[in-house]
């Protein structure tokens, strides 16, 4: 059978996309050690549907996207500016489509959110706390049924501000790709195919090395080329279900959580020819980017999604969505060195590096009330 055929599942393609377009229904509770909050962990219930967040030196606040969820009583797609000591609301910036993925170019007072449903991107001003401005990714196709929907859907968002470029990998079950976008003129300048006929989870960029690095589920890492607009690398890797990524400093490494979800290794063993599961994933695993080849497996609680490296303080911090945590590690040495219950679903992150301090954007599981607000957390680390 052919690998697309893996993502032909509509209740897959939710897993998949992990919280980026669809309720958290498919994620097992967490453990009991796990299910209350940690004692040390500020937590502020916020808005229905919560997904990415970032937060803003420049503007000294947190922002996070928030869908208003789904179904009759979904409340309304905006951005919130949040406190960033008491999560307090400060505002609410009001959206026309529903926001799921964020990435923050702070030095140009830009917010871009990801509208995964409708394949585009809104422009928020951060200074103004207003939207400015909506990029249509692509438009809607004709199925052979006569109805119109859009062929691709969103994850990841990366920004080079210097470069006034944006990057936002789009899926198809035909071959995911990256969007390029000017952000002075807010239109897409290329389409790059070749990400794989897969979800392609994982996004970086390293601006320096005019280099983006993408992670699909049929086990690949692909890089792309920002300066040739083409592929230049694909290596096949260990992980079954990679999922987000970090780059190291260094130039060298790569750090990519490997879910481990069940669901999804079912769908592989059933759809891909010669599909032999051989890690149980529950790992970020550690890469060479310019061979792909394994450096290290570091353990995490179970289904690690989110993660962040803070390299001068040589931490790396991996959200496990569905064992309540978010863990720490030493990013040389591999140590865990720290681990906070937050929860229910930790699903990203953002960090303020000055005060040492880590956001949680938290997704409520199905043992919360129907329509309940969603949750931020503050790590004093």
């Amino acid at each position: 059978m052919h690998s697309r055929t893996l993502f032909r599942s509509a209740s897959l393609a939710v897993a998949i996309t992990l919280s980026l377009a669809a309720p958290a229904a498919f994620a097992a509770e967490p453990t009991p050690s796990a299910a209350a909050t940690d004692a040390a962990v500020q937590r502020a219930a916020v808005a229905q549907g919560l997904y990415e967040l970032a937060y803003s030196p420049s503007q000294n606040a947190v922002f996070v996207a928030s869908s208003g969820g789904f179904g009759d009583d979904a409340g309304p797609a905006q951005v919130l500016r949040l406190d960033p000591t008491t999560l307090a609301v400060q505002q609410s910036i009001p959206l026309q489509r529903k926001a799921f993925g964020v990435v923050l170019d702070d030095a140009n007072n830009r917010l871009y959110v990801g509208n995964t449903v409708d394949t585009s991107v809104t422009v928020v001003d951060t200074a103004q706390n207003k939207q400015v401005g909506i990029v249509q990714l692509m438009e809607k196709v004709t199925a052979p049924d006569g109805t119109s929907r859009y062929s691709h859907d969103l994850r990841e968002l990366v920004v080079d501000g210097a470069a006034n470029r944006l990057y936002v990998t789009g899926h198809s079950e035909t071959g995911s790709v990256l969007f390029v976008v000017d952000t002075t003129t807010l239109q897409v300048v290329d389409t790059i195919a070749g990400l794989g006929n897969a979800k392609a989870p994982g996004l970086a960029l390293d601006a320096a090395a005019k280099r983006v690095y993408a992670s699909n589920l049929l086990g690949e890492l692909v890089t792309v080329g920002t300066d040739t607009g083409k592929v230049e690398q694909r290596f096949a890797i260990s992980a079954e279900q990679p999922m987000n990524i970090a780059l190291a400093e260094d130039g060298k490494r790569l750090f990519v959580t490997d879910q481990g979800l069940e669901m999804i290794r079912t769908y592989q063993g059933n759809s891909i020819e010669g599909f032999t599961s051989r890690h149980p994933g529950q790992r970020v695993l550690v890469l060479d980017r310019t061979t792909g080849r394994e450096l290290a497996s570091i353990a995490t609680d179970a289904g690690p999604l989110g993660i962040l490296l803070d390299a001068p303080r040589k931490r790396l911090y991996v959200t496990n969505r569905q064992g309540g945590t978010v863990t720490a590690y030493d990013s040389d040495t591999y140590r865990a060195v720290g681990r906070w219950a937050v929860g229910t679903h930790p699903n990203s992150l953002a960090l303020d590096k000055a005060n040492n301090v880590l956001y949680v954007s938290i997704k409520n599981g199905e043992s919360d009330p129907k329509g309940a607000n969603e949750s931020v957390a503050r790590i004093a680390l």
